[in-house]
Formats: C-alpha cells, sequence, structure tokens
C-alpha cells in the first residue's frame, strides 16, 4: 500500500512533470510554408551570391557588357581578317602576273640577244664564204661547241666547217673527236666515234662551200668531261688536217 500511495503521489503532487500544451498545425499549411522557406533560401544564397562576385570585383551587368564588347571586336577583328586576306592574295596574284611578265620579257631579251649574236655569226660566215681571196686558209672550222644536253652523261656537239678560197674541188674526208674526261680520279680519253667505226657515215664530210655536223655522244654520268677536240681528216689521210679544242658548257 505504501508502494502504491507513493507512486500516486509523485504523479499527481506539485513535483511531477509540467504538461506541455502543442497547437497542432494543418497539413494544408505546411506545404505553403516550406516553398516560402525555400524561396526565401535561395533569395537568401542569391543575394550572398551577388554580394560575394561584387565584394571579389566581378559585377554581372559589366560582365555580360565586357563579353558583348569582345563579341563586337572579335566580329570587327574577322571582318578585317578577311579583307587582308582578300588584298593579300589579290596582291599575290599581281606580284605572279608581275613575275610572268618579267621573265617572258627576260626570255624575250635573251631570244633577240642570242638572234642577234646568231645573225651576226651568219654574216660574218657568209662574208668568209663569199671570199675570193685565195689566201683566205681555205678549209677552216668556223664554229665548234659542246654543251651539255641536260641528261646524265650525254653531251651534245655542233661543228661548222667552212672552206674559203677559189674552191677548186669539193673536201672530202671524216672527222673525230677526242674527249678528254676526268674519272675516280684518273685522267682519261675517249674517241668518237671508236677507232673501229672511223667510217661511220654521221662522221664523214664531203662539201665544196661549208658542211654542218651535229650529234651527241655519251659517257659514264660519273666522269667528268674537261673538253673536247675536233680532228678533221681529209680521204686516206693519217695526220689531221685540222685541230681545235672546245671547253664544255
Amino acid at each position: 500500500m505504501r508502494g502504491l500511495h507513493r507512486a500516486l503521489k509523485r504523479r499527481f503532487s506539485i513535483a511531477a512533470s509540467p504538461l506541455a500544451v502543442r497547437r497542432h498545425l494543418a497539413w494544408y499549411w505546411r506545404f505553403p510554408i516550406m516553398l516560402i522557406l525555400l524561396a526565401g533560401g535561395i533569395t537568401l544564397a542569391w543575394l550572398f551570391y551577388d554580394a560575394g562576385m561584387r565584394f571579389a570585383g566581378f559585377e554581372r551587368g559589366e560582365t555580360v557588357g565586357e563579353l558583348q564588347r569582345l563579341r563586337e571586336k572579335m566580329g570587327t577583328l574577322v571582318r578585317e581578317n578577311a579583307i587582308l586576306h582578300s588584298a593579300g592574295a589579290q596582291s599575290e596574284r599581281k606580284l605572279q602576273i608581275e613575275q610572268a611578265t618579267q621573265n617572258d620579257l627576260a626570255k624575250t631579251v635573251k631570244s633577240l640577244q642570242d638572234e642577234n649574236a646568231q645573225l651576226k655569226g651568219d654574216l660574218a660566215f657568209f662574208r668568209k664564204l663569199m671570199s675570193p681571196d685565195k689566201n683566205d686558209g681555205n678549209l677552216s672550222i668556223y664554229h665548234f661547241r659542246v654543251e651539255n644536253s641536260g641528261s646524265p652523261g650525254e653531251y651534245r656537239y655542233r661543228l661548222l666547217l667552212l672552206q674559203g678560197g677559189q674552191r677548186e674541188q669539193d673536201f672530202q674526208g671524216r672527222v673525230q673527236l677526242l674527249v678528254n674526261y676526268a674519272q675516280k680520279g684518273k685522267k682519261m680519253v675517249m674517241t668518237v666515234p671508236p677507232p673501229k667505226e672511223t667510217d661511220a657515215p654521221a662522221f664523214k664530210v664531203n662539201f665544196k662551200f661549208y658542211q654542218r655536223l651535229e650529234g651527241t655522244f655519251r659517257i659514264e654520268p660519273d666522269a667528268l668531261v674537261k673538253n673536247v677536240q675536233v680532228r678533221v681528216f681529209e680521204n686516206a689521210a693519217v695526220q689531221p688536217k685540222l685541230m681545235q679544242t672546245a671547253n664544255v658548257f
């Protein structure tokens, strides 16, 4: 009984825990309040972010304006670059045309100079050809030239023989070339045509006034031709009647 009495005393006496009365909030008010709190939180966060950006020196409006100015400047630079590119292309085409014109003029001048030199040579040739002087030397090598044809080891020669004076009879004979060259540090000589082909038709001559001979000979590509000597033999003669040496161009 004493234990029951003590329990009832503790429960209903003044020393018992105070009774809390809470007001119940209806469920349909809770959602709007949560939305309001959420919107407030977002607003506060944006304000703090904007304040932080301003404090750091970034202004959103200024940044947007600067970005727009940079875009406009980039557009201007792109247009200027296109204009300069077009002008550069036109200048390059104009320069190419001018260079082509200069090259054509240089070729024309060179051609005229060569033609002029050839005409002078032809004039001197015909003067010598028509000369009736008996002391004109009779048979002579008027022109002899050797040059690289552009192909490795191939050379082209040009020879003009002239008979002056009274020309009492035709000159008959043959021509021989002695090619002096160096190969692998050794000096060597090649005969054109070879000794076994001295009667080759391409190297025979038979003329009263003049005769031209043109042709090519080949040598090892690694050989360096120093000069070429032309020898003119009269029929059945062992010793040459004329000799002349020409350097290679």
